[in-house]
């Protein structure tokens, strides 16, 4: 998918989505080193970054996801991040966002949907699933597959909203640069707005995954 999209990276015969994936994880793990061997005890502009986005996370993610959460607040920054990052390739020119991939997304949806259930269970048991059986057993027989169908489509939405957002705004930016000098104006909107969508999208998939995250957590009513 989106072979014809030209990017001045090599792909090394990988699928440009895979190659672009590669390219931000080391991207990441380079910084994240970088920052970690400079850590110092009054912080420079990109530890005090850094510092800022998990502070963020640890107090979101206490809201959302009580203090049995704590533990998984790394995994969510990391996605944060991950996402964050491949969404903001779009914005560099010759590049394009792996998360414009619906493999990617979804990919990235699953490892959510499967981590969910995995922590539920080990945090309840067997008892997990009275998640899915309703406040009363006189009406499980019906909240029981309606909830199976709810958790199914959640990595169905969040994969799909990612795409869609990515995807829209690529073609936005497509269509106004081959209708330039006319569209300039509108290309610079575009541009702010392409930020927004960037941040605003890696901060939803990590909200929706704590919220789930949370839910696992909770003890069943």
């Amino acid at each position: 998918m989106h072979h014809d999209i030209w990017i001045w990276l090599p792909t090394f015969g990988l699928p440009l989505h895979t190659a672009l994936m590669i390219y931000v994880m080391l991207f990441i793990l380079g910084v994240s080193l970088y920052v970690r061997k400079s850590l110092k005890l009054i912080p420079g502009r990109l530890q005090s970054v850094f510092e800022l986005v998990i502070e963020m996370f640890v107090q979101l993610g206490s809201e959302v996801m009580g203090p049995k959460g704590k533990p998984f607040v790394p995994w969510i920054v990391t996605f944060f991040l991950f996402i964050l990052v491949s969404n903001a390739l779009g914005m560099i020119p010759g590049l394009a966002p792996p998360t414009m991939n619906l493999n990617t997304t979804f990919g990235l949806a699953i490892i959510v949907f499967v981590l969910t259930h995995v922590i539920g269970l080990r945090e309840h048991g067997i008892g997990y699933i009275k998640h899915f059986m309703g406040p009363n057993i006189w009406i499980a027989p019906i909240m029981f597959p309606i909830e199976i169908v709810s958790h199914v489509a959640r990595p169905v939405s969040l994969s799909m909203r990612l795409f869609g957002n990515m995807m829209g705004h690529e073609v936005l930016v497509g269509v106004l640069v081959g209708m330039m000098p006319i569209s300039i104006l509108l290309y610079g909107f575009s541009a702010v707005l392409g930020i927004l969508v960037v941040v605003i999208q890696a901060y939803i998939f990590a909200l929706l995954s704590m919220a789930y995250l949370g839910g696992a957590l909770d003890e069943a009513h």
